[in-house]
């Protein structure tokens, strides 16, 4: 019997062996194909007279990620399909003066779910293109309501006979486990101060709090406000035209015999009707064809991007922007989260870079945990304190611990569209005793004092443990309450009102005194190039925690490697929600269990 035992575990080492050779070799070959896609790629040119095609794929982000050699072997080799956000507007820049680039097109049917202040910079900068006489076309096979939106800005608008646009509102719906967890026996004591932070209300209570009802409805309002404002004003529609397609949608349809693109383009939301060969042929038409014949002249985004970046002249001053991207956790970083000790590294790292005269803090993140937070705007205050400017610019999202880090800044900057504020504190534990009791599982021992194991979800949570957590919790509502008033110059009894967990618009910040300016990236850069006093500079994107075999496959795949869809299905969009919020949950790791974290997400 022992015989078989060890053949078959000799079987199964064998088995590991030959399968970490086929990993370890798939891995190098893919290295070795990145190698020669960097060898033998030609150097990009730009045609003159060409159209510059954007085509974004995936949600725009701030710092594109990547899955490391086993993440993407598990998932097929396809990549998460995502697009930096500055390399579009770089692209955008430096055309508009570019006398090669005669056009600008944009085609949107890969572009998924994206923040709206991200889309709203991006068509910022495509109005600043327009303004120098280049015309800008889009088309769609469809458009959801961000595609839309970014199509919008465009001089003339296509769309796909079969197609469709989408316009039909923001809403915010949360999901209340509650009534699951009373079920299961699981109690959530919930430690909090203000009356908005209702992160913890979907584990607590089985519907939407009032104040949690009036903070979501004031928030959606401003921003639909916003984006039904300038598509109006992009389509020169009456505001009763596009409110009639949003509110009567199937009475539109009706008129059109259920037509959808012809409703659109009868509402003015479209200028034509266009196949794909149709619009091939219409630019074509535009810009002229290619040397074959067989497409129009284009240059696409990372091409030309290529090409402008190897003409740029190097400047020995230095802007270096860091990017703080996801939920803020203690220690070193992930793909999808802020590292307190590793962007407190790089922050330093750059510090005591003679070549880097400021800094600028793109933040997109709703928080998480409050000592990584406080780390992190540490970092940056000693960065002041040496000297070299830094300003803060907020993306999408910058709530909580977000707007913590940027309390650490000279300057902020946010876009009328962010979502920010949210100033407070909470602490969630979860006591699983009831469930362990009706399973039979019963917990005994001894301590040395009455906290001692206080904290053991096992039993019920002694009231001296929930005393102490609460007034940790009021300790460090005071502490973020006193670091933003001394960071705005405000008295703390005028910061309290506008905090207690509430998140804001940038636009409403900026009028309450929580932030200093409403503008994009750029706005932010050219303010940390004044406040360093250069007159030229180089602007450096540092990426400290993404290695060379990173880097090579990232070039790899763009070139060569399919991307996953753009537009998931409902059912794929309800499970990916699903299993982001429990890994959400995993990744907290605040060594006094205190976070500051907006239930909020960019729409």
């Amino acid at each position: 019997m022992w015989s078989s035992v060890g053949r078959f575990f000799a079987g199964l080492g064998r088995t590991i062996e030959a399968l970490r050779r086929v990993v370890v070799n798939l891995v190098f070959l893919i290295l070795l194909a990145a190698i020669l896609a960097f060898v033998l790629y030609p150097a990009p040119s730009v045609p003159d007279g060409a159209a510059l095609v954007l085509r974004p794929t995936g949600a725009l982000v701030e710092r594109r990620t990547l899955d490391d050699a086993l993440g993407l072997i598990r998932s097929g080799g396809v990549p998460v399909a995502q697009t930096a956000l500055h390399d579009l507007l770089e692209a955008i820049h430096a055309a508009r003066d570019d006398a090669r680039i005669k056009m600008l097109v944009i085609e949107t049917d890969r572009l998924g779910k994206s923040g709206l202040s991200k889309l709203s910079e991006l068509r910022e900068a495509i109005t600043a293109f327009r303004s120098s006489g280049k015309p800008v076309l889009a088309r769609g096979e469809r458009f959801t309501q961000g595609q839309y939106y970014l199509a919008s800005a465009a001089d003339e608008v296509h769309l796909a006979p079969d197609g469709f646009v989408l316009f039909p509102g923001l809403a915010r719906n949360v999901s209340y486990f509650k009534g699951a967890l009373d079920s299961l026996g699981v109690k959530v004591h919930v430690f909090r101060v203000g009356e908005y932070k209702s992160f913890s209300e979907p584990f607590t209570r089985t519907g939407m709090s009032d104040e949690d009802r009036e903070a979501s409805r004031d928030l959606l309002d401003a921003l639909w406000n916003v984006l039904r404002e300038r598509v109006a004003a992009s389509r020169k529609l009456a505001p009763e035209t596009l409110a009639r397609y949003v509110d009567d949608y199937a009475g539109v349809l009706a008129a059109s015999a259920g037509d959808t693109a012809r409703a659109a383009r009868e509402t003015g939301l479209i200028d034509t009707i266009s196949q794909r060969d149709e619009w091939r042929e219409l630019l074509k038409m535009r810009v002229g064809a290619s040397d074959d014949g067989k497409d129009f002249l284009r240059v696409d985004l990372d091409d030309y991007l290529a090409a402008v970046r190897a003409a740029r002249p190097q400047q020995d001053d230095r802007v270096a922007v860091l990017v703080a991207q996801g939920t803020i956790i203690d220690g070193g970083a992930d793909a999808d989260s802020v590292g307190g000790d590793s962007l407190a590294q790089q922050i330093r790292a750059l510090r005591e870079d003679e070549r880097i005269k400021a800094l600028v803090l793109r933040i997109d993140s709703p928080g998480g945990s409050a000592w990584a937070s406080e780390v992190i705007r540490r970092e940056l205050e000693l960065t002041r304190r040496a000297g070299k400017p830094v300003v803060a610019s907020m993306s999408s999202v910058a709530a909580s611990g977000g707007y913590w880090i940027a309390a650490g800044a000279d300057e902020i900057w946010a876009r009328p569209e962010t979502l920010t504020g949210s100033i407070g504190i909470f602490a969630l534990f979860p006591e699983l005793a009831e469930p362990l009791n009706k399973l039979g599982v019963t917990v005994d021992g001894v301590a040395t004092g009455p906290l001692a194991g206080a904290f053991d979800p096992r039993r019920p949570l002694p009231p001296e443990a929930a005393k102490a957590l609460q007034l940790g919790i009021d300790h460090n509502y005071r502490r973020f309450l006193e670091t933003v008033a001394a960071a705005r110059g405000m008295p703390v009894a005028e910061v309290d009102p506008i905090a207690r967990g509430r998140v804001w618009t940038g636009e409403a910040a900026d009028k309450l005194g929580l932030v200093d300016q409403l503008g994009g990236l750029d706005d932010a850069i050219a303010a940390a190039a004044r406040r360093a006093r250069l007159e030229r500079f180089e602007t450096v994107w540092p990426e400290s925690d993404v290695n060379l075999g990173h880097l090579l496959l990232r070039r790899l795949l763009s070139v060569a490697a399919p991307l996953s869809p753009a537009v998931d299905s409902p059912l794929q969009q309800l499970l990916a929600g699903v299993q982001a919020q429990a890994a959400e949950l995993l990744r907290w790791n605040d060594p006094q269990h205190l976070y500051g974290h907006c239930l909020c997400e960019a729409p």
